[in-house]
């Protein structure tokens, strides 16, 4: 599963089944012992879960790079290569 960003200890990547398609946009965040899947667009949760504050960065992020998170989606379902997202930064 490729990684696309790497923030506050959480990992992202987003994930796609040999031979299946994922109906829905998402990703999957991964902080310590827990994993939340977030839908891309709207974003939201969709499975899983992650403390608070960690739920709160992915959120954040994922509003702000939207589009290159639906491109990625959309390259990774053609089996094309993926390309990093900039972390969420302290403003």
């Amino acid at each position: 599963m490729p990684e696309i960003a790497r923030f506050y200890g959480i990992i992202i990547r987003i994930f796609t089944e040999t031979g299946e398609r994922h109906h829905v946009p998402h990703v999957h965040a991964y902080y310590q012992g827990d994993v939340a899947i977030f839908g891309i667009n709207p974003v939201q949760l969709l499975a899983g879960d992650l403390p608070r504050r960690q739920r709160r960065f992915v959120v954040a992020w994922m509003e702000l790079y939207q589009d290159e998170l639906m491109d990625n989606w959309n390259l990774a379902l053609n089996r094309q290569p993926i390309h990093k997202v900039p972390p969420l930064q302290k403003a």
